[in-house]
């Protein structure tokens, strides 16, 4: 069989031939002739060196990487049921794999003696950093550990591995099942004309009459926030809160319940047996942070700085609501409603009128002409390649000397069978080998709204500054010129650091002469108006004091269940929840809500007990911004400090050194609180 997960010589995932039946077969024999590198090498001296030992590992863990990234990608973008027959059944090995490497004793001692020869005094920064990286790893991997407990560890892993994948597939299935029919268009009041586009192009794909909403992110928005039949609202966010839960009335396969509670105490157990007391203290291990006490004071002293203005945000939302509408007690699915009527009301700014001045063909130009200003960067895209859905774009970046830098695709659109949210991922890493320059390559996906018949995809200010994030994110990826894939791009970035650059492109959104290169009125070209603009600037902190709390709620709950975790009583989830609730929140949702049983950034992604890393590089991206707003965003100055400080050392060295070396000290939240409008 002819395998392009093993044959393909173009660099480039060859998207459009892989079939589920290669997949398989593939990572089988990759793991194989892995372990064979491994163990050949390690025979082979014991004089061990980067290379002979390290580098031809890092090219083995390459090989495999390129084969896994794009089954990875496909799974979550264009998701079948023989697709994820043939992913799930890949975990277990990778597992195995991973597992192996961490405890396998020999390379750990190889590694050893390469820290301690004399050669290591001459690695570059990168080098030292990945080995003393691997130390690490080694010993959190449980190389230290009696046969027994390395084998539990390994059952363990593969075990939360496979849990993950099935809170997941629950979250996807769930979402992709529930949808209602609206025949009478006056059931859909209030719903601008771009939505009500959406909704009908929606019921023609699956073949009904009338109007469809779903529960893909950007038709539950558009019903929350204009829908004016409350219990329309109410059906709907019940809908959408319950999913994969045990209040989703008729769902009971897709639960997530047992999967949460089971994942809970794998993961305490894991840290047990590596000796330590949670796993929110496990977890700190790579992180910037070093004591779970650290974060818990970071985010409940920002708590205290930000509760009056979200309780003053929330009294101003029901007073509105009860003066102007008659509504004595604010539900969960009024807030998003009232509020865009309280900014319509107050700031005469509408979203649906701010939307039409972001049509993504402006937007996406907009982004490229920013980050050619800040870096020289110069963006072009690419026609021909292979694809895994006629929507995806594909570009590539060359830098100010017209040197290749990086490629990414875009895969902008919400679809049925694609997982929701946002992310970047890595296609392909930078590395050096055989003096050549392996170009990084990213994935960038979002799920915005699709275009409607000839028009254009328009996006909310919300998804622009989306947009910003992720490619904040690829722009890390793409633009290392670290050559040591254990390090380069994202690689080795302590996880509470990896959302700087991310967070730090989000404020370009927000700024004038930034906001006129990537707006125009989809139907007219003209730049968005002064008036409009001033309108979102005077409305930008509007509820910030209650996002603020929203997210310390968030941050707080995932620690929490992590570091309280007690093996007698249980997850907890809901009580501990309820116990953050009443320490932070000003909207306590109804009993019905089951928000944990959606939260796959930490049951089936990398966040577990690091979800406040949001909250922390908030603190340094908004930091590292002041120095723009005290030069000028487009300070060319601060831009090269900025590519060549953060963006192009990757994990090469630590994140807290590589900000004092951009920003000259340590970051302090004062930046944070301003761009806030909390006060310090």
């Amino acid at each position: 069989m002819n395998n392009p997960l093993l044959s393909n010589n173009t660099n480039l995932p060859l998207f459009s031939e892989i079939k589920t039946e290669h997949i398989e077969p593939a990572i089988t024999q990759l793991l194989e002739e892995a372990r064979a590198v491994v163990e050949q090498h390690l025979k082979a001296t014991t004089k061990y060196t980067w290379g002979n030992l390290i580098e031809p590992l890092e090219n083995v863990a390459d090989n495999l990487n390129k084969a896994w990234s794009p089954i990875s990608h496909m799974n979550s973008v264009v998701n079948t049921d023989e697709l994820r027959s043939a992913y799930n059944a890949c975990l277990p090995k990778l597992s195995a794999y991973s597992t192996e490497m961490g405890q396998n004793v020999g390379l750990f001692n190889a590694y050893k003696v390469i820290a301690d020869s004399t050669e290591f005094e001459t690695l570059d920064n990168a080098q030292k950093k990945i080995i003393q990286n691997a130390l690490r790893d080694f010993r959190l991997s449980g190389v230290d550990l009696d046969d027994e407990k390395k084998q539990r560890y390994k059952d363990i892993s593969q075990e939360l591995s496979r849990l993950a994948s099935n809170y997941e597939e629950n979250l996807m299935d769930a979402t992709n099942a529930w949808s209602k029919v609206i025949r009478n268009e006056q059931d859909l009041a209030g719903l601008p004309a771009s939505a009500m586009a959406q909704a009908k192009q929606t019921a023609e794909s699956q073949g009904q009459d009338g109007w469809m909403i779903t529960l893909q992110f950007p038709s539950y928005q558009a019903v929350m926030t204009y829908a004016d039949d409350r219990e329309l609202r109410r059906e709907h966010y019940e809908a959408y809160s319950t999913r994969a839960s045990d209040q989703a009335s008729g769902n009971e396969q897709w639960d997530n319940s047992l999967l949460m509670e089971e994942i809970l105490a794998l993961r305490h157990e894991k840290a047990q047996l590596l000796g330590f007391k949670n796993y929110a203290e496990l977890s700190l291990a790579t992180k910037m942070a070093k004591q779970p006490d650290e974060v818990i004071n970071f985010l409940e002293d920002l708590a205290d700085k930000s509760w009056r203005q979200a309780r003053k945000d929330f009294a101003d939302l029901q007073s509105f609501a009860k003066q102007y509408y008659g509504i004595n007690n604010l539900q969960s699915w009024d807030l998003t409603y009232y509020s865009e009527k309280m900014r319509q009301h107050f700031y005469q700014l509408s979203q649906e009128e701010v939307k039409a001045y972001f049509p993504i063909t402006r937007v996406l130009l907009g982004l490229f002409a920013v980050v050619e200003k800040l870096y020289g960067l110069q963006i072009s895209e690419i026609s021909d390649f292979d694809s895994w859905h006629p929507d995806v774009r594909f570009f590539e970046i060359h830098d100010e000397f017209g040197v290749l830098r990086g490629k990414f695709y875009f895969d902008l659109y919400a679809r049925s069978k694609k997982r929701g949210g946002a992310w970047m991922d890595d296609c392909i890493g930078r590395k050096k080998y055989n003096n050549h320059i392996q170009t990084p390559v990213a994935y960038l996906t979002c799920n915005f709204t699709p275009p409607t018949g000839p028009e254009p995809s328009l996006l909310t200010h919300d998804d622009v500054t989306t947009l910003f994030h992720e490619f904040g994110h690829g722009l890390q990826h793409m633009l290392t010129k670290v050559d040591h894939l254990g390090v380069s791009g994202i690689n080795g970035v302590e996880w509470d650091a990896v959302e700087l650059p991310s967070q730090f492109m989000e404020n370009w959104c927000w700024e004038h002469e930034a906001l006129a290169l990537m707006s125009g009125h989809y139907q007219t070209g003209e730049p968005l108006p002064e008036a409009l603009f001033n309108k979102m600037l005077a409305a930008k902190n509007f509820q910030a004091g209650m996002m603020t709390l929203r997210q310390l709620e968030f941050s707080l709950f995932d620690f929490r269940i992590h570091k309280d975790y007690d093996p007698e009583k249980g997850a907890r989830i809901y009580p501990i929840l309820e116990q953050v609730r009443a320490q932070v929140a000003v909207v306590n949702p109804p009993k019905f809500n089951r928000f944990a049983h959606s939260f796959s950034h930490i049951f089936a992604g990398g966040y577990a007990a690091g979800y406040y890393s949001y909250k922390w590089a908030e603190v340094l991206s908004s930091d590292a911004f002041s120095l723009f707003e005290e030069k000028g965003i487009f300070d060319k100055e601060s831009g090269k400090l900025f590519l060549t400080t953060i963006l192009e050392t990757g994990g090469s060295e630590d994140a807290m050194a590589l900000f004092i070396k951009f920003r000259g000290r340590k970051p302090t939240i004062d930046a944070l609180l301003k761009h806030n409008g909390i006060a310090a």
